[in-house]
């Protein structure tokens, strides 16, 4: 068991961490007020992170919850149109305080809203790694919510936690953190059997583990045990270990890095090897021939930029998989970020020329070396 807690990452040394901070955690469920002390708290761990080198990237509920507060909502669940209406009003008190909290440490807060159509769509799903990936690089702390002013009940991830599984596995980070009101993921509801006990490590979800788990018992968020082990499924599959960890106290992430309770879900490898994995068994649309000095920028692990493009074949949307083919062969596969009409327009042109070709600007790699495998 030891050997297992030592190489999973830590808060301390992962290189891209994903924050899920849910409405109880966030909120005050006596008053429906912000808890403004803990997430200056927890800003503060965000910046120590930032500080180490780590990526960090929150997912946050909160907002239909400071929402139905502002608009004098009665308690219970609520009808689809007015959590819609609750999140639009939230959204704004939620984006200001986090922009709040940040900013004293000289961090940027960006926000960004998804639903499960924008992963299950590859163009969008694209778009948004792309994005991630560009504030990231910009040094911002990017605030990912699930969009609830338009979200249905037929598109809508249900809860923040598989939300955050679906966002670790799109930037390929390393380590999912669910802050929760329990510390960490038990044998049965500890709430109600006083011999439940809680794993320390759990290395596969199998389906006893499934069975174990429980609903929510929070009055705020909709998620319990068995959305945190779907996210689980999700992050570990693609490489990104997971811990469960009670949230409530100051600084959560502080705590975790000085050995406080959880539960951590053991990777099942490299989140860039699954990924990689992941776009080698895709079947390809298309090819792009490449010249010599293209073929050999690849091999140095560069992105493919238009210049090098000798030839298009096929007919492939954006996002989808493409063989890249050298003049001596085969060198791979990876996901296109233009259609075939529009590779085909600007191959051969460099980055800075496919404005004026195309009439509008686009990216500056036809496919990026995170998109590739070789």
């Amino acid at each position: 068991m030891e050997t297992l807690t030592c190489v999973l990452p830590s808060v301390d040394t992962a290189r891209r961490l994903v924050v899920k901070i849910g409405s109880a955690l966030l909120v005050d469920r006596a008053t429906g007020l912000l808890r403004a002390d803990w997430l200056r708290a927890l800003a503060s761990d965000v910046a120590a992170a930032r500080a180490r080198g780590t990526d960090v990237i929150l997912v946050s509920s909160g907002s239909i919850a400071l929402g139905r507060s502002t608009l004098r909502l009665a308690p219970g669940p609520l009808p689809l149109e007015q959590s819609q209406a609750a999140a639009a009003v939230g959204q704004i008190s939620l984006a200001h305080a986090y922009q709040a909290a940040l900013a004293p440490h000289g961090i940027t807060a960006a926000q960004i809203l998804l639903t499960l159509d924008d992963s299950e769509d590859r163009r969008r799903y694209l778009n948004t790694r792309a994005t991630l990936a560009t504030l990231l690089s910009m040094g911002t702390i990017p605030i990912v919510n699930e969009n609830d002013t338009i979200a249905t009940d037929e598109i809508r991830f249900g809860d923040n936690d598989r939300l955050a599984a679906q966002v670790a596995v799109t930037v390929g980070a390393d380590l999912l953190v669910l802050l929760s009101d329990v510390d960490g993921f038990y044998t049965a509801n500890p709430l109600e059997d006083p011999a439940a006990r809680r794993y320390d490590v759990i290395e596969a979800i199998t389906p006893e583990i499934e069975a174990q788990a429980g609903d929510a018992a929070s009055g705020l968020s909709k998620g319990g045990m068995k959305t945190k082990l779907m996210a689980g499924k999700t992050a570990t599959a693609a490489g990104c270990a997971m811990i469960i960890s009670e949230g409530s106290v100051l600084h959560p992430l502080s705590a975790l890095g000085q050995g406080a309770a959880c539960t951590r879900f053991v990777a099942q490898g490299d989140p860039q090897a699954a990924r990689k994995g992941w776009i080698a068994s895709m079947k390809p649309h298309g090819e792009i021939r490449v010249d010599a000095g293209a073929a050999q920028a690849l091999a140095a692990g560069k992105s493919l930029l238009p210049a090098g493009i000798t030839a298009v074949a096929g007919d492939f949307g954006r996002g989808e998989p493409v063989t890249i083919r050298g003049p001596h062969g085969q060198l791979g596969q990876g996901l296109s970020r233009y259609t075939s009409a529009e590779a085909r327009a600007i191959a051969g042109h460099r980055s800075g020329d496919i404005a004026a070709i195309l009439g509008y600007p686009g990216r500056a790699v036809l496919i990026h070396r995170d998109d590739m495998v070789l």
